[in-house]
């Protein structure tokens, strides 16, 4: 079983939780994913590895409380144990050759633009990490960040965290400022990769969209997660989860994804309205 080792709070919606899991810690690499289950009855869904211990053999997941297994999730404790947890899944961030790099995350999706950034750092890359968040209450990891940047730069919406503006304001800044990177790696919303890679196929800088669709099997075989990329059908559990960002069909990627927004919706309901009765 897979036991919760430690569950944190880190904002009203996020949570952070290390799941023991030995396996799955000895061969995660950063930008691969797990999919668990909470129960025998549960979905199964798809969450990125945001850190791993090879030697205490734990994996840290953070997640967004959207639907109706997050919620299930967000009420277990330490001590409980999940039915499933199975991966690595995915192909990991390519790193070699890289010596400056940005890595530009958004919202929860800093949580695994964080293991990239760590990942790079750790192996003598010039890292900067460009984060944004609505507000500042939705700040997570900026700590973690600025430990694994040589440059950091917080932005938010309303100005209450960081630099008010939107995080492909602060990397526009840096480009022209004379920054030259090898590569941009970005990870957030479907709508905020987009902006950043379209300013970045202006400056022809190489960038890498890490893409979470929907999901459910993990190896290809149900083609829930399928993207356009380059005019090919590409799958994200198994072709990904990171692609050429600049030949990413993000409004096909955000059409589809808004198909299921009701019915997460209901099944967050129904998870919440279960849990009341409980009480």
């Amino acid at each position: 079983m897979f036991e919760i080792l430690e569950k944190k709070s880190l904002n009203p919606t996020v949570t952070l939780m290390k799941i023991y899991a030995p396996r799955v810690a000895r061969k995660a690499e950063p930008g691969q994913f797990i999919i668990l289950r909470t129960d025998s009855e549960g979905e199964r869904i798809p969450l990125t590895v945001a850190d791993y211990d090879r030697e205490k053999g734990t994996i840290t997941i953070i997640f967004q409380i959207v639907g109706g297994t997050t919620e299930k999730l967000n009420h277990m404790n330490e001590g409980d144990c999940l039915q499933d947890f199975v991966g690595p899944l995915g192909r990991p961030t390519e790193t070699e050759g890289l010596k400056k790099v940005a890595v530009v995350g958004g919202g929860v999706g800093c949580a695994i633009a964080y293991p990239v950034a760590k990942k790079l750092h750790e192996l003598g890359v010039e890292v900067h990490s460009i984060v944004g968040f609505r507000n500042k209450d939705l700040v997570i990891l900026e700590d973690e960040f600025r430990a694994a940047s040589s440059k950091f730069v917080l932005m938010s919406d309303d100005g209450t965290a960081g630099e008010k503006g939107l995080v492909t304001d602060a990397l526009k800044k840096l480009i022209e400022s004379g920054e030259k990177y090898d590569r941009v790696i970005t990870i957030g919303p479907l709508i905020m990769m987009k902006f950043v890679c379209r300013l970045t196929k202006e400056y022809e800088i190489p960038t890498v969209a890490s893409m979470n669709p929907i999901m459910i099997d993990g190896t290809g075989m149900c083609g829930g997660c399928r993207l356009t990329v380059g005019g090919e059908t590409k799958f994200a559990c198994v072709d990904g989860p990171e692609f050429d960002g600049h030949l990413i069909d993000f409004d096909e990627a955000m059409a589809r994804g808004a198909m299921y927004k009701p019915f997460e919706r209901h099944a967050y309901e129904e998870a919440c309205n279960l849990f009341k009765e409980v009480k």
